[in-house]
């Protein structure tokens, strides 16, 4: 009996080398800058990497890296140009530094509503302006859209936020273009990863932080700290998530695999909104009862934010072409896409009971 199943081991090791994988198989590795536990931010990864696994009958595989396992967060864009790395799943917005252009593809202040983002990204030209703009910059990526969430929360407060000057000397971490907003504002503004987060607002290294919606922040236990969570988030109306695969392994992809990877990738972007739409109203409910005063920002004060930020976007405009003619792109459809909103969509209170 050793004999035979000794045998029948050789028999299967020359099979395989008789038969390898198919010349147009993908196996690539994707780290990811946010936990794959974190709903609609970090929960669309792995489920696109089995789908596509499944669809594809195997003929692409994805290994997952959780953050900084094997590219820290903000080095996902430079790996996979790199090609240290086949892809990486990631909010674009972290590489304002290196591409001027590319937080209008994750969250524009004051801009469209997640639905209407898409609108804009899959039928007014935006996948290919993206292209376009990593391409002018030098960067060897494909990128896709690939998930997709409401609105944040304008950020978590040790003491109630109540005109513009109360930002003046915090400490905050912000994001992106409202990043900007805030500098204006004079908050001393800082970047770090939404896992160091917790121990820098316990530790008083930051006052106040923002990172993603209630579904996702209740995770990182921001209410447990502080109690002032202001609403609504008019610096990420939407946020938006792609997968970055370098260029060289996405020309290797049959047409076959090109089309399966922005099917499921447009499937994400459908399930990872779903996601936080489904949790975020109980999320605030559960704060509230734990003694967080969730608070909404009075519209003079919105009106005083909006006119920073229309001065800081043109500014940026004004200093990069990419993101002049983008953000002009999707100001002409935000225009137009307000005629639709303000008829078709019933106001809130005279929704379901």
């Amino acid at each position: 009996m050793k004999t035979t199943i000794t045998g029948l081991a050789v028999a299967a090791t020359l099979a395989a080398a008789a038969f390898p994988a198919a010349a147009d198989d993908l196996r690539w590795k994707m780290p990811i800058a946010f936990s794959s536990n974190l709903p609609g931010l970090g929960s669309p990864a792995p489920w696109v990497a089995d789908k596509l696994t499944e669809a594809s009958d195997g003929s692409i595989q994805m290994r997952i890296y959780e953050p900084g396992k094997l590219v820290p967060p903000f080095d996902i864009l430079q790996s996979v140009s790199d090609g240290k790395v086949e892809a990486g799943y990631t909010w674009i917005g972290y590489d304002q530094g290196k591409v001027p252009a590319v937080p209008l593809f994750a969250a524009v202040p004051f801009g469209l509503k997640p639905w209407a983002f898409t609108g804009w990204y899959y039928y007014g030209g935006g996948h290919d302006m993206l292209q376009e703009v990593y391409a002018n910059k030098g960067f060897n990526v494909h990128a896709q859209l690939c998930g997709i969430i409401g609105p944040e929360t304008a950020g978590w407060f040790a003491e109630p936020i109540e005109s513009l000057s109360d930002y003046e000397g915090l400490k905050i971490r912000f994001a992106g273009l409202g990043g900007k907003v805030m500098e204006r504002l004079g908050a001393s503004v800082t970047m770090m990863p939404g896992g160091e987060l917790f121990q820098a607002l316990e530790k008083g290294t930051i006052d106040a932080t923002e990172f993603s919606m209630p579904a996702i922040d209740q995770i990182l236990g921001f209410d447990q700290i502080v109690k002032y969570n202001l609403f609504p988030g008019w610096h990420q109306p939407f946020t938006a998530q792609y997968m970055l695969i370098n260029k060289d392994e996405w020309e290797k992809a049959t047409a076959a695999q090109k089309a399966l990877v922005e099917a499921v990738c447009t499937a994400a972007v459908t399930r990872a909104l779903a996601e936080g739409e489904y949790k975020n109203g109980a999320v605030i409910a559960g704060f509230q009862e734990g003694g967080v005063n969730a608070t909404q920002i009075p519209e003079e004060i919105l009106l005083e934010l909006k006119a920073i930020t229309a001065e800081v976007l043109a500014e940026e405009a004004a200093n990069d072409e990419d993101f002049a003619r983008i953000y002009e792109s999707q100001q002409a459809f935000q225009n137009d896409y307000a005629i639709w909103d303000t008829r078709a969509y019933l106001p809130a209170d005279l929704g379901a009971e």
